[in-house]
């Protein structure tokens, strides 16, 4: 699936992220340790976070046949993150990402395959990321291996895989650039292949141009004495299954949040997070498990809502800010 694969991508650049740190000054060039060396960081070793939407309209579809017109009254998310580095050589790092997600929807009427209008959902993702760096092309070479299993509060149900290749092309103080590609092992994709783009440039006037593509695009400025903003649009998604009459479904929507995000240092490590603005769902479907994502029996079209999330994360690993 494209727009999941959108969403989860960025999992498979955060050892990168942190791993600069780890590399002794003959391996790579301080300039692009520096990349990554910032007062807030952007990548989480440990993260917690809260989400809450206001009311929004839907249409759906069951098994092709419309359905009538419902509201989701209340849509509420918890989750869990955890980076964790095991081992850090001169040219290779190894390190797992643990993930857990609680969703809570509640419905006008029962839509979801029969489901109760209160749902409730566990979902968790365990993988495990193996980093080699080189050099291409006299160029800095990133290559990463991720193997990960997820499933639910009952079961474990799928197990991936992804590879990526990724060179960093510029590393100046004003300005980084990365490029690559990520080839997903899945038979539930849809697309095998995505690139991966990275650029920062950072203006006179303090302000941050930070995308990242697929999964963001922003405008990031430090303001008051340990705050950053950051204005623009993030991807996400929200994916967990369901069980009825001995079946397994997935359930998969990708969330498109715009608006302002504040971060603010709060000393020893410690960061709090608050983000709102607007949230649109360009694509929601469920699916049998042993189908692909294409084959779906549930879609879903949400009127876009309001959001706000707030969030605290802990770097017991983190560096002070690079000069």
């Amino acid at each position: 699936m494209k727009t999941l694969r959108r969403a989860l991508l960025p999992l498979a650049l955060l050892p990168f992220n942190n791993s600069i740190y780890a590399q002794k000054k003959d391996s790579i060039p301080l300039k692009v340790r520096a990349f990554f060396a910032d007062k807030i960081p952007q990548t989480r070793d440990l993260n917690i976070e809260f989400t809450q939407t206001t009311p929004y309209s839907f249409s759906s579809k069951l098994q092709g046949a419309d359905l009538p017109e419902n509201k989701v009254k209340n849509f509420q998310q918890v989750r869990a993150e955890a980076n964790i580095y095991f081992v850090k050589k001169k040219k290779w790092l190894l390190s797992t990402a643990l993930n857990y997600r609680y969703t809570s929807m509640n419905t006008e009427e029962p839509v979801i395959l029969g489901a109760d209008r209160q749902n409730h959902y566990h979902y968790h993702s365990e993988a495990l990321n193996f980093n080699y760096f080189s050099k291409l092309f006299n160029k800095v070479a990133i290559y990463t291996a991720t193997a990960s299993v997820d499933g639910s509060d009952q079961h474990f149900e799928r197990v991936r895989g992804m590879l990526t290749a990724s060179v960093v092309l510029k590393a100046t103080p004003k300005t980084k650039m990365l490029i690559g590609l990520a080839g997903i092992i899945d038979p539930s994709s849809q697309i095998p292949i995505l690139p991966i783009f990275t650029y920062e440039n950072k203006f006179n006037n303090g302000w941050v141009l930070d995308i990242l593509l697929p999964k963001k695009v922003l405008v990031r400025k430090n303001i008051l004495a340990n705050g950053r903003l950051s204005l623009g649009t993030e991807m996400d998604n929200t994916s967990f299954y369901m069980y009825k009459n001995s079946k397994t479904y997935e359930f998969r929507q990708l969330e498109i949040n715009s608006g302002v995000i504040y971060e603010h240092n709060l000393g020893h490590n410690l960061t709090g997070t608050f983000k709102t603005g607007i949230r649109a769902v360009p694509q929601a479907r469920a699916f049998d498990k042993e189908e692909s994502f294409k084959d779906y029996i549930f879609e879903a079209s949400y009127k876009p809502s309001f959001y706000f999330n707030v969030g605290v994360s802990y770097n017991p690993f983190g560096k002070p800010r690079v000069k």
